[in-house]
């Protein structure tokens, strides 16, 4: 499940794991990210969906992490098998950001907090 690519690549940790159904959430702090096996979406969503690595590209959707130190989680998340789309930049408005491709086809932001 893609929970534990995040654990291994990112550093978060499990708060809740139903490995028989399918489902588990990471915890981020206030809020927390959840994941779902394709099995359970595929009986939750009776229509169907397009799973991200089905799609060439990335989907239109991203998981943005604020960390203290880009470069090192940006390695990190490579090593662990994710593909890089775009290397640390700095942006206009100060921030440093990175893209990449977790195996499962989910594009995630690493970057630095904004500066409000």
């Amino acid at each position: 499940m893609a929970g534990f690519f995040f654990e291994r690549a990112f550093g978060l940790k499990t708060s809740f794991l139903d490995e028989a159904a399918g489902y588990g959430e990471l915890d981020t702090g206030a809020t927390a990210l959840a994941f779902a096996s394709h099995a359970l979406m595929a009986d939750l969503l009776p229509g169907g969906y397009l799973a991200g690595q089905e799609s060439a590209r990335p989907l239109g959707v991203e998981i943005g992490l604020f960390v203290d130190d880009v470069a090192a989680v940006h390695r990190q998340a490579l090593a662990c098998g994710a593909v890089e789309l775009a290397a640390p930049k700095r942006t206009p408005w100060g921030q440093l950001v990175a893209f990449v491709r977790c195996p499962d086809g989910t594009l995630v932001e690493i970057c630095t907090p904004t500066q409000r």
